[in-house]
């Protein structure tokens, strides 16, 4: 990715759009019957699909339940076909089992979990393609499928990664910026109060940026929730228009 110009002299990226604006969002939610919850996301050409069961009892050893609140259980995984390269991606590997974490981490600070006390709601997402930001449309993907699922957030939790270019912000990077060298992260906010729910740094960057780049963050995050919202809106209608 040596020399590769991510952004021209004009302001606009190797994909057409400007330092601020996003990658088209589609989604729909209610994809599996058999789910409690579930919605299927594109952000780009990056396509996620997350499945939501519970709050049901505690699965397993019942000395992990919570007497206070429900324990939230994630994993995240890689269709083998996601990406060019056809390897075999393992449950059980470093990247997978760290962003299963982090997914765990932003979901507690947005579920209403006192509600459910010594239950469990599990949430599964699988990125089917790869095209950069898969933390980001895995939490976008799993907020829709738990409001479809009908358990209470205190606010939509949006994410988005932003990078840093020649002085200039970029929101929502696709794979190849993220692969060209960019001081990037990740942050996933709860838009109306504007609590952030994680920040995740996987290069380097200097502290005089930190603040820019969150800020952009939030920014973006604030655009992708009014997107969601959509979508809930829209699928809302549909299902009254069903059940009448």
């Amino acid at each position: 990715m040596a020399g590769l110009e991510l952004l021209s002299d004009q302001g606009y990226r190797l994909d057409g759009r400007k330092a601020t604006e996003l990658r088209k969002v589609q989604a729909r939610m209610g994809v599996f019957a058999q789910a409690d919850g579930s919605a299927y996301l594109e952000q780009g050409n990056t396509k996620a699909l997350a499945v939501v069961y519970g709050p049901h009892e505690m699965r397993g050893s019942r000395s992990r339940a919570l007497h206070d609140r429900a324990v939230i259980n994630c994993q995240y995984s890689m269709a083998t076909f996601s990406t060019a390269e056809r390897k075999r991606r393992p449950h059980g590997d470093r990247k997978s089992t760290e962003m299963s974490l982090h997914l765990k981490q932003t979901f507690e600070a947005a579920v209403m979990t006192q509600l459910f006390p010594r239950s469990q709601i599990d949430i599964y997402v699988k990125i089917l393609q790869s095209d950069g930001g898969n933390y980001s449309v895995c939490v976008n993907a799993a907020t829709l499928a738990v409001i479809d699922a009908g358990i209470p957030m205190r606010d939509y939790v949006c994410a988005c990664t932003v990078g840093f270019v020649d002085e200039t912000p970029l929101a929502d990077l696709c794979y190849a910026e993220e692969s060209g060298g960019v001081s990037s992260l990740a942050l996933a906010l709860l838009p109306r109060g504007g609590q952030i729910a994680l920040v995740q740094m996987d290069a380097r960057l200097h502290q005089d940026h930190l603040e820019t780049l969150i800020e952009a963050a939030m920014t973006a995050c604030k655009c992708v929730s009014k997107v969601l919202d959509e979508v809930v809106r829209q699928h809302l209608q549909e299902t009254s228009v069903l059940s009448r």
